[in-house]
């Protein structure tokens, strides 16, 4: 298989460093791809960031594979692709709305797709950044200072 990366500025020339084909363009990345697997948090600057027309440059003989978020992708993007056949095929593991209980939704029921209830597995890079700030949070808290709490009110009213 030939490997193409298309990433952030840095990323792109870590990739040309370590010798891999960065394609030219964004819009030459969409174009060029057979398979199209995501491989990204999903943090601010990467939502939405697959949009409907870079999903609408892929080839009709194009998979796209998404196991790391759905929030990656432009709302509605995927499923207004494939009905036009852009691309022409799709594996999904994360859907907009999780859990995914609507038996009706419109991947579930698409002949070129392929969907998982969001079994699909992380690098271990990933694992290991996830459980390094899941263990520093109970220490934080533990100790006494809590960190990333959601709802804060709750901390007045501990035991």
């Amino acid at each position: 298989m030939s490997v193409v990366v298309w990433a952030s500025e840095a990323g792109r020339a870590r990739a040309e460093a370590d010798g891999m084909t960065v394609a030219a363009s964004r819009a030459a990345f969409f174009e060029q791809c057979d398979v199209l697997s995501l491989h990204l948090r999903l943090v601010e600057g990467t939502r939405s960031l697959v949009t409907a027309d870079d999903l609408a440059c892929m080839k009709p003989t194009a998979l796209l594979v998404n196991t790391s978020r759905a929030g990656l992708i432009e709302p509605g993007a995927l499923v207004g692709a494939l009905r036009a056949g852009r691309p022409g095929l799709a594996a999904v593991d994360v859907y907009e709305t999780e859990p995914l209980v609507d038996v009706d939704h419109p991947l579930l029921g698409m002949d070129n797709v392929v969907c998982t209830p969001h079994i699909g597995y992380v690098t271990r890079e990933e694992w290991e950044l996830q459980f390094s700030d899941v263990f520093d949070q109970i220490n934080t808290y533990a100790a006494g200072a809590p960190t990333n709490v959601v709802n804060p009110e709750v901390l007045d009213h501990r035991d």
